[in-house]
Order: C-alpha cells, then sequence, then structure tokens
C-alpha cells in the first residue's frame, strides 16, 4: 500500500478546520454564557460588557479572570437573602419583651410576674386590654385612662 501524502494532508486540514470550529464555538460559548451571568449577577450595563469583551478578547484566560472576579451573588440571591434579614428583623423587633426587666411576656399580659411593671391598662367600658401609649381603646372606642383630659376636647367636637 502506497503511502498517499495529498490524502494525509486532507485529514489533517480537516482535523484542523474542525479543531478551529471547536474553538470558535466555544470561544463565542464563553462570551455568551458571560454576559448572561453577568446580566443575572449586575444591573450596571458597562460591568456586562465589559465582562464580555474580556472574555472575547482574552478567552479562557479571560473566562478564568471572570470568575474570579464576579459578583458571588445573583440579582435574585440577593434580594432573596435582603427579604430574609428583614423577616428577621421583623421577628426581633415584634417580640414581646417588658420595658422594665427585658424578660420575654405575653401579648395578653397586664403585669410583668418577674418586675410588676404595668404592661397594658384595662379598658372601663369592655374590660379589653389597653397599650400603655393609646388615647382609646379598640375594641370599643372609650377613651382610655389617664387619657381622658386629652382626648374630651375631641370627643365634645363630634
Amino acid at each position: 500500500m502506497p503511502f498517499d501524502l495529498s490524502s494525509v494532508l486532507f485529514y489533517v486540514r480537516v482535523g484542523i478546520a474542525l479543531l478551529g470550529a471547536f474553538i470558535a464555538a466555544l470561544w463565542l460559548a464563553l462570551t455568551l454564557w458571560t454576559f448572561r451571568d453577568m446580566r443575572s449577577r449586575s444591573r450596571d450595563p458597562l460591568a456586562q460588557v465589559m465582562a464580555a469583551l474580556v472574555v472575547a478578547v482574552l478567552n479562557i484566560p479571560g473566562f478564568i479572570i471572570y470568575l474570579i472576579l464576579r459578583p458571588s451573588q445573583t440579582i435574585a440571591q440577593s434580594y432573596e437573602q435582603s427579604l430574609e434579614e428583614e423577616a428577621l428583623l421583623q421577628q426581633i423587633e415584634e417580640r414581646l419583651v417588658c420595658p422594665g426587666c427585658s424578660r420575654a411576656t405575653k401579648a395578653d399580659w397586664r403585669i410583668c410576674p418577674h418586675c410588676q411593671t404595668a404592661l397594658k391598662k384595662v379598658c372601663k367600658q369592655c374590660g379589653a386590654l389597653i397599650e400603655l401609649n393609646w388615647n382609646v381603646c379598640a375594641s370599643c372606642g372609650t377613651t382610655a385612662p389617664g387619657k381622658e383630659g386629652k382626648l374630651g376636647e375631641v370627643e365634645e367636637e363630634e
């Protein structure tokens, strides 16, 4: 079987063309993936374009640089984390504590059992518990004990 140099060169050219097509497809895919990933991580259009350009110009080294420098969280992850933090802060703020001794209390307690600090007042009309800083009973609208002088003028106008 004779050695045919032209057929070997043909296969080498086909192999190089396939390798070149693969590298071009890899370059395009890395550039597009970088742009899309950066778009999900930043709202800044300049940062999105610059990240894609770094990968487009430097190819695989640029992609490695992008992976090192990219923001760690997507915009959606940052938003979810901020919602979780707000929910935790709200739970902390809603926790009932005694203003006198800072121990946990319950919503239906009138007096702190630990330090005997008044936590709520009792409505004269309906007997419902009223917060100390309220001017009227939320249940029946009666003026709260100790607030009669301030709201007496408002009730007379009605």
